[in-house]
């Protein structure tokens, strides 16, 4: 498997690559990140897949989730990073 042009700039710059670890470390540390993976991890719990591996709990339009393929759900990036879906259905 080849590695990406981002992976291969990591791999070759130690201080780069000490300088994103530092900031990815900070960044996921922060209150409102870890509110947001307990708030997927609550979920996860309810719907009994916490653990296994299968699904990703993923963000709708309109606020609502939906369980999709984990390959879908962390390829997409729409525009600005936002959800490219449609609005969860009543």
């Amino acid at each position: 498997m080849t590695l990406s042009k981002t992976a291969r700039y990591y791999a070759s710059n130690p201080k780069a690559r000490a300088k994103k670890k530092a900031y990815d470390t900070a960044y996921h540390s922060t209150a409102k990140r870890r509110r947001y993976r307990m708030e997927l991890a609550r979920i996860r719990r309810k719907k009994g897949i916490m653990g296994k591996s299968g699904k990703d709990v993923s963000h709708v339009k309109g606020g609502g989730y939906k369980l999709e393929s984990p390959k879908a759900n962390r390829a997409r990036n729409g525009s600005n990073g936002k959800s490219t879906k449609a609005t969860k259905r009543k």
